[in-house]
């Protein structure tokens, strides 16, 4: 095993290990239970922000995760409150409703230059939020409230998650999830991008012209990508709304789908890993920024503006270079 392979391992083993045991420790001898939230949103957010950078794998500007997000949000809860389904069974429902919604829209939109389908995206977040208003079975601008708290996962006898209503401590169990989900996600991610799959997919972004000469599909994988991008937005969502036991048609907004897009430009594009640092940092940023009052936005927007002209190829590049998603 070569030397790149053993810092991939070390590296991954010191991330979990952090993730958890480390921060779950630091968080019971302080007491602050609140970083539980915290940290379980960054996790989701970084789930769906890794949607938006694998369309930028292919080439594309996704600037409407955020209708995604709220279109699984509204599945699940659908689905939990008027069908009586589990919420674990809701959860990989509702991402693939996202799937087919995003193949749907798809079809057309994905043959258009990359501009333009940045520019259809844009929209996607504001329509779903009018749809939501408008359709009797989202409740209209009341939302859906009183969501119950997942219940227990059982296989075969065997409880792999106890019933959230019956824990003492609901903030805990939602992080292991929300982390789990993430790793998962990124590993997988890892894994598609290092693939003949990814590999077809990176070729998109260098020449589509010269791809397509060469046999590729062009438009097979930008339906795929889509897809894949618009099923981990929805799964996204439909966690929320498990952790906030409520939905509404503004929960997610086109600030959230730009939020997304930001979280990929600032960890960096050319990783992997890039969503899950930038979003971290973007979340705590913004926080950390909310003392300053009136003059936090436009310092939160220098800064960013700054970095990215600093660091185009956002904070991995810094030192983390052998953590790329694809190798040379």
């Amino acid at each position: 095993m070569n030397t790149f392979k053993i810092n991939q391992l070390i590296g991954v083993a010191i991330f979990l290990f952090s993730v958890f045991v480390a921060v779950p420790y630091a968080i019971a001898a302080s007491g602050r239970w609140d970083f539980y939230y915290t940290l379980t949103s960054v996790a989701l957010l970084s789930i769906a922000s890794a949607g938006v950078w694998l369309t930028f794998y292919i080439g594309r500007i996704n600037i409407g995760q955020g209708a995604f997000a709220l279109i699984g949000g509204y599945v699940s809860a659908i689905l939990v409150t008027k069908a009586g389904l589990s919420f674990w069974l809701t959860l990989p429902l509702a991402g693939l409703f996202c799937a087919f919604i995003a193949v749907l829209i798809g079809l057309p939109i994905l043959r258009l230059r990359g501009v333009y389908f940045a520019m259809v995206t844009l929209v996607l977040t504001e329509v779903s939020r009018l749809t939501m208003l408008a359709l009797p079975i989202t409740n209209g601008a009341k939302g859906i409230v009183s969501i119950p708290l997942p219940g227990a996962l059982s296989i075969f006898g065997l409880t792999l998650i106890p019933d959230f209503s019956m824990l003492k401590n609901d903030k805990l169990a939602f992080y292991y999830v929300a982390c789990v989900l993430m790793v998962i996600c990124f590993a997988g991610m890892y894994r598609l991008v290092n693939s003949r799959f990814g590999h077809l997919c990176r070729s998109l972004q260098q020449n589509e012209e010269l791809a397509s000469s060469i046999g590729v599909n062009i438009a097979y994988l930008r339906i795929v990508v889509f897809a894949i991008s618009s099923f981990l937005g929805g799964i996204g969502g439909a966690m929320f709304v498990a952790i906030s036991q409520s939905i509404y048609p503004s929960s997610f907004q086109v600030s959230d789908s730009i939020n997304f897009m930001l979280n990929c430009f600032l960890g960096g594009l050319g990783y992997v890993f890039g969503p899950m640092l930038g979003t971290l940092t973007l979340y705590f940023g913004w926080s950390l920024l909310f003392e300053l009052g009136k003059y936090q936005l436009l310092i939160y927007s220098s800064l960013l503006i700054f970095l990215m002209l600093v660091l185009p190829n956002g904070l991995l590049s810094i030192r983390f270079s052998k953590m790329k998603g694809v190798q040379k």
